[in-house]
């Protein structure tokens, strides 16, 4: 059986139904701070397929105790965290206490349960600002906000761990630009108050509940002068933490891997790209860069190719298809429409 932790939100919720329809049986914990009940049923209803859910914080350890208790745990995909770049400025502490604390919290009941194989859900934000391209996975480190302090704090944790138990198994993970949507529709992202990254809100935009797109930017280095960044369809996306759990059953040790496509494309490409896909026209506005915001930025997925067997398959046009589809079919993403489920909120 496999934990997902934060499986209840975007890219836990895709990856839930992945290791569903590939036989795998999972068990959800999600805080809900990120997440949906509603994504939890229609995981189910995608799925055709039962497992239990829990409403739980990995800062409860007693409670995260008890769940590994009841269930008979193999390996875990820990998506669990918070993740705004900008809410992590105004409130780091809460972001160290929260990201930091809680994987601490999850690798103790692992180890004391003897569970040692572990994806963990790692971040592009981990590198340091540079115009080299494509970036590789011994491309310099350092993070420029507190949210990826936090994702490289916990990767040099797992490594400690390791050092100190070889019989871990550790996949970390890095993604570059998820975005897009499961083809059905049914499940996608889902903000909570203003969308932090480029696609949400240009859908929100779309259907209305947003006036303009701002872009940041327009005299970059690069041809059309608006930033590039690598997009990565979050299906193909979870495909890769399958592979990353597969390979684990069959090597000890820890190994980083870029998920992107080797590809970038620029803010306007990206609208085009949309309004494309959507029949929408897309009203933007330019205006200053942000501060810390590079040109150029997309991943060397070789390592991912050669020692996981997987590459990106979907491209720019069906990422922006099934980003709209999502949020046409839900205008108001999942609000409005929450689930009445059980929830076990303790296990004695």
């Amino acid at each position: 059986m496999i934990l997902i932790t934060g499986g209840a939100g975007y890219i836990g919720s895709h990856a839930a139904v992945e290791l569903l329809e590939n036989g795998y049986d999972i068990v959800i914990l999600d805080s809900l701070v990120n997440g949906s009940l509603e994504a939890i049923l229609r995981i189910k209803e995608l799925t055709g397929k039962e497992f239990e859910f829990y409403h739980a914080d990995l800062m409860d350890i007693e409670q995260l105790e008890n769940i590994f208790r009841r269930h008979d745990i193999k390996a875990v995909m820990h998506f669990a965290g918070l993740k705004s770049v900008n809410e992590s400025v105004s409130t780091p502490l809460h972001y160290y206490e929260k990201n930091i604390s809680g994987t601490l919290n999850l690798c103790k009941i692992m180890s004391q349960f003897n569970v040692r194989e572990l994806v963990f859900s790692s971040s592009a934000t981990v590198y340091q600002p540079s115009d080299n391209r494509p970036v590789d996975e011994d491309s310099p480190l350092g993070a420029t906000n507190p949210y990826g302090r936090t994702k490289l704090m916990i990767e040099e944790i797992l490594h400690d761990l390791y050092k100190s138990d070889p019989f871990w198994k550790i996949a970390i993970l890095r993604y570059f630009n998820p975005i897009g949507a499961h083809i059905s529709g049914r499940i996608g992202e889902d903000p909570t108050g203003s969308p932090n990254n480029l696609m949400p809100y240009i859908t929100q935009v779309a259907i209305g509940r947003r006036p303009l797109l701002q872009v940041f930017g327009e005299d970059y280095d690069t041809p059309d002068g608006t930033g590039i960044r690598d997009y990565i369809h979050v299906t193909d996306l979870v495909k890769g933490h399958l592979k990353a759990l597969e390979y684990l059953a069959g090597h000890s040790g820890i190994e980083t891997f870029n998920l992107g496509t080797g590809k970038g494309y620029s803010v306007l490409e990206l609208i085009k790209a949309f309004t494309l896909a959507s029949a929408v026209n897309i009203p933007y506005q330019v205006v200053d860069r942000r501060d810390g915001d590079i040109a150029v930025c997309y991943a060397s997925p070789e390592k991912a190719k050669k020692r996981l067997l997987w590459k990106a398959e979907k491209n720019l046009l069906e990422m922006c298809e099934d980003a709209w589809r999502w949020q046409s079919m839900n205008p108001h993403g999942y609000s409005g429409n929450e689930a009445e489920i059980e929830i076990i909120a303790e296990v004695n």
